[in-house]
């Protein structure tokens, strides 16, 4: 939801940011190496019970999520390659914190409560894997009560405040169990109404697509080289 609707406000207003580290000689790449090495820490620290402090290196991995794609757009460097790479470092991130918290709860809470931040990375690799998907076949799977962002906030809250822990994992797993069924009923809405297609049509059409998305990223990255130019 945040992340849908937000998303180009905080990039638009972190591109000054993005600029000045560019400037600076930091890459994306390296923004996301460090992002990665937050959530290590912040895995560990709260695998060993520093809840705060695994807040305070929580919001720092946040930090560096949100700064990548502002200072690949400063260096005019955005790319496929990027992409993937923070495609894939976003769900390693998760997975690291979610596994850190299932080490702490292994120690602290009795009986099966360990397997909720289990729960929610399953069904918060799920999202990921529709939306890849969805994609992947030319249709469209944003949206939904709990993406990334929220994600990302909830779980936070539930660092600061260790003893509503076990209670945010249950709203985290509800929500994000609801996002996949929104996301699934996207999706599944879009390809009945194409599935009448022949295979080949639908072939052309995912190939249209991705040249039209291509095109439309060589303009962008052409016209903000323009204005850095002019600038």
């Amino acid at each position: 939801m945040l992340d849908g609707n937000w998303r180009n406000v905080v990039d638009r207003g972190l591109s000054p940011i993005g600029r000045n580290l560019h400037r600076a000689g930091i890459t994306a790449d390296v923004v996301t190496i460090i992002g990665i090495l937050m959530a290590v820490a912040a895995s560990i620290s709260v695998a060993l019970g520093s809840l705060r402090l695994g807040f305070v290196l929580l919001v720092m991995t946040g930090i560096s999520d949100a700064l990548d794609g502002p200072v690949a757009k400063a260096s005019g460097a955005a790319s496929l390659r990027g992409a993937f790479f923070d495609s894939v470092s976003d769900r390693l991130t998760d997975a690291l914190l979610l596994g850190g918290i299932a080490w702490f709860l292994i120690g602290d809470e009795p009986g099966y409560t360990v397997m909720l931040p289990v729960a929610v990375m399953f069904v918060s690799l799920l999202i990921s894997y529709q939306r890849a998907k969805a994609e992947s076949l030319g249709l469209e799977a944003k949206g939904g009560l709990m993406e990334r962002a929220e994600r990302f906030i909830v779980l936070a809250i539930g660092l600061l405040f260790a003893e509503a822990l076990i209670v945010i994992l249950w709203i985290m797993l509800v929500l994000s169990s609801i996002t996949a069924v929104q996301r699934f009923a996207k999706v599944w809405k879009q390809a009945s109404a194409v599935r009448e297609t022949p295979l080949h049509q639908n072939s052309e059409r995912r190939r249209q697509l991705r040249l039209d998305r291509r095109k439309e990223r060589r303009q962008r990255l052409a016209a903000r080289r323009s204005s850095q130019r002019q600038g």
